[in-house]
């Protein structure tokens, strides 16, 4: 018993021996590419370092001393000067165009596509809404909501379905949630799509009936519903 022990440790010893061999003769025989990799791993992480500190931290903070005017004309209702500035003070879109990969003008997107929505601009919002990525759940679904606003002017109807059923089931709440399947009810009404018009109208009922008191909702469920036996005809 004990020689098999032996037997089976000195085996052992001989393939993790063996292993070790293979790859120690591995390391010497491609030791000048491993350490060309490894360099170059270094010099990127490295360059990050210094794109991160030297290049894109100095631009946030510029970018964030424009943006801080451009959102004052916005909160004052001046879209044209918030979207192009004043002749002193950087609008959206050049912060857009000159600080581009920066938190400030990622969230210019935002802002234009807002204005322009405004505007009646709806192709535009919707290019700008759409490069928006958005960092916190509010502005995330007000976006999504924004884009079926678009659609909807639009009249591509499919497109502002699909964006107010996200919108409202993105983050789920009392607030916003009711307020973009009214917009969805609304859409399947204007495509004479009764049934998921009404079906849309009770889920607000049943799940968000405070807003569905505010809004009336049992009128339109009525009015719908009387509509759709000569719908079917």
């Amino acid at each position: 018993m004990s020689k098999t022990r032996n037997q089976e440790s000195v085996s052992t010893g001989m393939m993790l021996n063996d292993k070790y061999g293979r790859a120690e003769s591995f390391v010497n025989e491609n030791k000048k590419s491993l350490l060309i990799i490894a360099g170059s791993v270094v010099i990127l992480v490295l360059l990050y370092i210094g794109y991160t500190k030297f290049y894109l931290a100095p631009r946030e903070q510029e970018a964030v001393n424009d943006m801080f005017k451009a959102q004052e004309f916005f909160r004052s209702d001046s879209l044209d000067k918030a979207l192009n500035g004043d002749g002193n003070y950087k609008g959206f879109l050049t912060i857009i165009e000159e600080y581009d990969g920066t938190r400030s003008a990622n969230l210019a997107n935002y802002y234009t596509g807002v204005i322009y929505l405004q505007q009646g601009k709806f192709q535009e919002a919707i290019e700008y809404l759409e490069h928006y990525s958005a960092k916190d759940e509010i502005t995330r679904v007000e976006a999504i909501g924004l884009l079926g606003d678009a659609y909807s002017e639009l009249k591509q109807y499919d497109k502002a379905i699909s964006k107010y059923r996200e919108a409202a089931t993105t983050n789920p709440n009392s607030f916003t949630s009711p307020l973009y399947l009214m917009k969805l009810a609304l859409v399947y009404e204007a495509t004479n799509n009764v049934p998921e018009a009404v079906k849309t109208y009770k889920t607000i009922k049943t799940e968000y009936w405070q807003f569905a008191q505010t809004q009336n909702i049992d009128a339109y469920i009525a009015k719908l519903e009387q509509k759709a036996p000569s719908g079917n005809e």
